[in-house]
């Protein structure tokens, strides 16, 4: 009978432990999967320029991620992938571009490129002509052509505002957008009041007599 019941504890204790074992295993928690990169602070139309820092971000392969700057002659070089021309490229046509060359050596690669870092004259707008102080400002969201207009002490004396124009560059071609400043400044015609972009130029020219 003290056998049973000897053996009838053991067995209890048996289970009481395997059932806090398990239970102990449910609270611990999961390995953390692998990071993945936060969203960049720039538009997904943002135009690579040189010394812009990139994360290069291939998905499953920690080992071919990395960080790199965009050289002066506007390649990046990262594992697998070398001289590849980043200059010009939104950070999307860098990522499938990288990922025609990887897959290559992996199966099915995904890349994802973020711009951590820019720095390049294409993270700037530029105003130029008659304004007071023609110069290039650090590009943020939401930045229009009237902010940029004041940012740099308004036109100058002999300015044509409603001659003036936005040069952009879009997928390596340059085309004009035609803005009337005057009419902004001294009339609120807000729908002239255009946003700029990373890269933009706005000109302002000086007026005919």
């Amino acid at each position: 009978m003290n056998f049973c019941t000897n053996l009838l504890a053991r067995t209890v204790a048996g289970l009481a432990m395997a059932v806090a074992s398990h239970a102990a295993l449910a609270d611990t928690p999961a390995s953390p999967a692998s990071p993945v990169p936060e969203t960049a602070k720039v538009d997904s139309t943002y135009i690579i320029g040189p010394g812009d820092t990139l994360q290069i971000f291939v998905w499953r392969q920690p080992e071919l991620s990395v960080s790199v700057p965009v050289r002066p002659d506007g390649k990046v070089s990262t594992p697998l992938v070398e001289d590849i021309v980043a200059v010009g490229k939104t950070p999307s046509q860098l990522a499938r571009e990288m990922e025609k060359v990887l897959s290559e050596y992996v199966r099915s690669p995904q890349v994802n490129v973020i711009v951590s870092q820019p720095i390049s004259t294409y993270s700037q707008v530029k105003i130029i002509g008659q304004v007071a102080k023609p110069q290039a400002l650090p590009f943020r969201e939401g930045i229009t052509a009237l902010d940029a207009v004041l940012a740099v002490g308004g036109l100058a004396p002999f300015a044509a505002g409603n001659r003036a124009k936005v040069v952009r560059t879009e997928n390596g071609k340059q085309r004009e957008l035609r803005i009337k400043l005057d009419d902004i400044i001294n009339k609120g015609d807000m729908q002239q009041n255009i946003l700029l972009q990373p890269g933009d130029v706005l000109v302002v020219p000086e007026s005919r007599f």
